[in-house]
């Protein structure tokens, strides 16, 4: 394969704290690479310094002439600018494209994401679309390597599924940021890790995610079984030692330095071992109460607009209740509505006396950034009351991993899973009979996951969960409810049995669509039209500029076709897949504009 990009023993410290050393790795074309590591590690740092965007304290990071590399961070904000303006300033002046050519690359490429209305400014797009246009800005400039800083963080479980799509068929190599489990067992034909356990702080494997942790899993087993031959052989040289022999040879000198190298390693060995995991465990308030909580009919509307109907559900200790659904369906509006912050339109919510909420909120906003790391763990003193214990703020800090010399370091240095692991532990101290969780997995890395899994699996109370990590939600709910499909009053076991009502739901949408459709075009010819009124400015400038799109696009279609048709390029596997793709988006694109351009004509 041929090599774009290599590291060779790069890097790089923040503040005297080293991140990672010695890292070398290459990306080839076609590798799709799942990246993961604690948080902290330095995930995020190593992508920047693969975009160029930063440099490496050591080391040296080398890359192809003309490769092009492309970068999603965690976080995108877009000016006051429609998505056309966002797409045309991301091509930029460097592009080969003409005016033209370039007004249809965006149409082409705004279609494929998914967005309707070019015109739409950026800036009111949710958090989930915001990602989408973020990865498309970087996709239209024909990137050979995208790297994604956890791309999957507010996308809905619909976005989830699409960008898994997406990269699945994408012709260029990627490297992805993520903690979700599902999503990179799907998405990676190669997995690394930055970790302090391996000896050059990297380990890579080929294969899926699954992969990829059998040989990990014998990895570190071999390393342990190093480390218990190595300690047996130390402890015999410690012993030869203690004898302090009289004379001092030649030989027993060299033996004295090879043992002095062996108890190095060991410790250096034991160091790598040495795992450490955040102590996370939830407090119940122990009240026996079988029915803590009960809606009845529960209805609510925002902005005029419906968001769920007629939802009747009891939460009872044990209880663990997934809430799924698109990006604006309502999902954290009804966790609001358990808590009392907000009320019903229609139906009731009665909650039995004495029951005590805890709230995980998603946005995460309730602390100052200027607050130090110590208030924000222990914001009443140096000590913290735990399920009746006193406990120090030192020791509190270290069961969340982090090192008591960070405390007075300000909350908003910390990294995204570092804030997700202080606002678990603040939600710890508050005993709690049901727990409202709104997408609590957000930035934390998979090792504090199955932690936090296993302590929720553990809570005797109930759990709202709200996530788009479908590991979690198969490993916790035993009840899932569906909002904005129009059966916000239906339960389901699990997320397997609401994925395949869904896709039912959609089958038989597609179904109802084209029978519109069908009608439609057989009514066509006794219909007369009538006449709309004149069009508006924006529409006159559309109109004007439709037509040369489309005959843009004819011809992109047309060489797109002659380069399928060349036997030479149809022996290319991977190639024509995307490029067959590319030409079906192109043909549903033109009739995209066929339709709008007869559309504006009506109106002249």
């Amino acid at each position: 394969m041929n090599l774009l990009l290599s590291c060779q023993t790069i890097g790089k410290s923040y503040g005297g704290r080293s991140l990672f050393r010695g890292l070398s790795f290459g990306i080839c074309k076609g590798d799709k690479i799942g990246l993961i590591g604690p948080n902290g590690a330095g995930k995020s740092t190593l992508l920047k310094i693969l975009s160029g965007s930063d440099t490496p304290d050591e080391g040296v990071v080398s890359r192809t002439k003309s490769v092009r590399v492309g970068y999603v961070p965690q976080e995108t904000l877009f000016p006051a600018q429609t998505l056309n303006e966002v797409l045309l300033n991301a091509l930029g002046t460097d592009s080969h494209l003409d005016q033209q050519e370039k007004e249809v690359q965006i149409a082409i490429t705004l279609s494929n994401f998914g967005f309707a209305n070019e015109e739409e400014l950026a800036s009111s797009l949710s958090g989930g679309w915001q990602k989408r246009l973020a990865i498309a800005a970087e996709l239209i400039r024909a990137p050979d390597i995208l790297l994604l800083d956890e791309p999957t963080n507010h996308l809905d479980l619909e976005g989830v599924k699409w960008l898994e799509k997406f990269l699945q068929t994408a012709p260029f190599a990627y490297i992805v940021i993520s903690h979700d489990r599902y999503f990179l067992e799907h998405i990676t034909t190669r997995m690394m890790e930055i970790n302090r356990s391996y000896p050059k702080g990297l380990f890579s494997a080929e294969g899926s995610y699954s992969t990829f942790l059998e040989k990990r899993d014998d990895f570190l087993s071999g390393q342990m079984q190093q480390e218990k031959s190595l300690s047996s052989k130390v402890r015999r040289e410690i012993e030869w030692l203690k004898q302090n022999p009289k004379a001092r040879t030649t030989k027993s000198v060299s033996r004295i330095q090879e043992a002095h190298r062996l108890i190095d390693e060991l410790s250096e060995l034991k160091g790598r071992n040495l795992t450490q995991t955040a102590k996370i465990d939830f407090s119940s308030s122990k009240r026996e109460s079988q029915k803590l909580l009960a809606a009845t009919n529960v209805t609510k509307s925002l902005g005029g607009r419906s968001l769920f109907a007629g939802i009747t559900l009891t939460l009872y200790p044990g209880m663990r209740l997934g809430i799924v659904g698109l990006n604006g369906s309502g999902k954290t509006t009804f966790l609001r509505l358990l808590t009392g912050e907000i009320q019903p339109d229609k139906g009731t919510i009665k909650i039995a006396d004495g029951v005590k909420i805890v709230y995980f909120d998603q946005h995460r906003a309730q602390l100052d950034p200027q607050t130090s790391l110590r208030r924000a763990l222990a914001p009443e003193g140096d000590t913290v009351y735990y399920r009746g214990q006193s406990i120090h703020v030192n020791s509190w800090c270290r069961r969340f991993l982090f090192s008591p010399d960070r405390l007075d370091l300000p909350f908003s240095q910390l990294s995204g899973g570092e804030k997700a692991r202080v606002h678990i532990a603040r939600l710890m101290l508050q005993p709690a009979d049901i727990l409202l969780l709104d997408e609590p997995t957000n930035d934390l890395d998979i090792p504090t996951l199955e932690i936090l899994e296993n302590s929720l699996q553990e809570f005797p109370g109930a759990i709202v969960l709200i996530s788009h990590d479908r590991y979690m939600l198969d490993q916790i709910c035993n009840v899932i409810i569906g909002l904005g499909t129009g059966c916000d009053d239906t339960l389901f076991a699990d997320y397997l049995q609401w994925e395949a009502f869904q896709e039912e739901q959609q089958k038989q949408e597609r179904t109802r669509a084209k029978e519109k459709v069908e009608k439609k075009e057989a009514q066509a010819p006794q219909r007369v039209e009538s006449r709309s009124k004149k069009m508006s400015f924006g529409e006159k400038r559309e109109w004007e500029q439709i037509e040369g799109k489309i005959s843009a696009l004819e011809s992109e279609i047309e060489k797109l076709q002659k380069k399928i048709d060349d036997p030479v390029f149809a022996s290319q596997g991977a190639e024509l897949q995307a490029t067959c793709h590319e030409l079906d988006v192109l043909h549903q694109t033109l009739n995209t504009l066929y339709e709008r351009w007869q559309e504006l004509e009506m109106k002249q």
